[in-house]
């Protein structure tokens, strides 16, 4: 079982950055994949971004080239560092962890909003 504990969320001005933390109480170096989602009110959870245990990267077309997702085995902890915010970037962001087996695991989630 792993715990995943979200921090670094904020309320900004469109145009800011905020890098979002991820932090897992066990080791995610053999997770198969780490990402982060998002919910935005009234609308279903999507995918955000996504890197793989080799680091493969791969990006919600929305987000490519102004997210970056970044994973540190050596302290459980996975980053998202978003740049050039955007209003429609405003939502609940979680982690998500998947290991070798198909299982998954969700953060509480941390609030971002961006205002116009």
């Amino acid at each position: 079982q792993v715990q995943l504990v979200e921090s670094g969320g904020a309320l900004l001005q469109a145009g800011g950055s905020l890098r979002l933390s991820c932090a897992a109480s066990g080791s995610i170096s053999s997770m198969q994949t780490m990402a982060w989602y998002r919910q935005a009110p009234g609308k279903q959870r999507e995918l955000v971004a996504v890197i793989s245990s080799i680091g493969m990267t791969n990006y919600a077309s929305s987000v490519k080239g102004r997210f970056t997702i970044s994973r540190d085995n050596g302290k459980n902890t996975v980053y998202l560092l978003m740049n050039s915010l955007k209003p429609e970037d405003t939502g609940v962001y979680y982690c998500n962890a998947v290991n070798r087996y198909g299982s998954g695991y969700w953060g509480q989630g941390t609030q971002v909003t961006v205002s116009s």
